[in-house]
C-alpha cells in the first residue's frame, strides 16, 4: 500500500508500495529520515522550501516551481512509473508565475498537492477531469483561502477524499489548527493531524 505522512503545515511525505519516498514542500514537523527519491517544491516561500531537511538517496530528483514552469508551460515529469504533472496555483499572495501545484500519480492513485492557492479555473476543468483520489488544500484564510472557499474548491475538484492542510500561518508557531480543520466542509473529508501516517 501507499502511505501519506502529514508532517504539519503544508509539508507531507508520500511512500509508494515499493518504498520510494516523495517529499512535498518540506518545512514542518518530523519524518525526514526516510531517504527521498524525489522532492517537490511548489514555491519559494520559506515555509515550503527546506530542501535540506529530507535525507536523500543517491540520484534523488528535485522539482521546484522553476523546473515545473520552464518555458512558461506546466511541465510533466516521470520517476519510473511515478508521474508528476504541474498545475496552476495562485492567489493574492502567490504569483502564478512563481507557484504551482502538483498531481502525483503512484500505485494507481492520483494525489493533488495544491501548494498555496485559492480557486483556479483548472479546478473545475483539468483537475476535475483527472478524477483525483486525494486533494490536499490549504485553509488558513490568511495567506490562502479560508475553510469556506476551500470547501467550494473541494466540490469543484470532486476528489474521492480531501485533506485540509496549511490550516494556520507558520509564523504563529503552530503546525495545525484543529478548529479551522473542523470548519472545512467537503465530501470525503479526511482530517489528518501532524505525525499521522495514512494508508492511501
Amino acid at each position: 500500500m501507499a502511505y501519506l505522512l502529514y508532517q504539519g503545515h503544508g509539508s507531507f511525505r508520500l511512500e509508494s508500495r515499493d518504498g520510494r519516498a516523495i517529499y512535498v514542500d518540506p518545512f514542518a514537523g518530523q519524518g525526514y529520515d526516510l531517504p527521498a527519491d524525489l522532492i517537490l517544491v511548489t514555491h519559494d516561500h520559506y515555509d515550503h522550501n527546506r530542501t535540506d531537511l529530507p535525507a536523500r538517496k543517491p540520484g534523488c530528483a528535485q522539482i521546484t516551481w522553476k523546473e515545473a514552469l520552464e518555458g512558461g508551460q506546466y511541465g510533466q515529469f516521470s520517476l519510473g512509473d511515478i508521474q508528476i504533472q504541474a498545475v496552476p496555483a495562485a492567489n493574492a499572495n502567490h504569483d502564478p508565475a512563481c507557484c504551482v501545484g502538483f498531481v502525483i500519480q503512484l500505485d494507481g492513485l492520483k494525489i493533488y498537492a495544491s501548494g498555496d492557492t485559492s480557486e483556479t479555473p483548472a479546478m473545475s476543468g483539468l483537475l476535475r477531469d483527472m478524477k483525483l483520489d486525494y486533494a490536499l488544500l490549504p485553509i488558513d484564510g490568511v495567506y490562502n483561502m479560508g475553510p469556506k472557499e476551500a470547501g467550494r474548491c473541494a466540490e469543484l475538484l470532486g476528489a474521492r477524499h480531501t485533506i485540509p492542510i496549511h490550516s494556520c500561518p507558520s509564523d504563529d508557531g503552530k503546525l495545525f489548527d484543529a478548529e479551522a480543520a473542523e470548519k472545512f466542509l467537503a465530501p470525503g473529508k479526511l482530517v489528518v493531524e501532524p505525525g499521522q501516517r495514512l494508508e492511501l
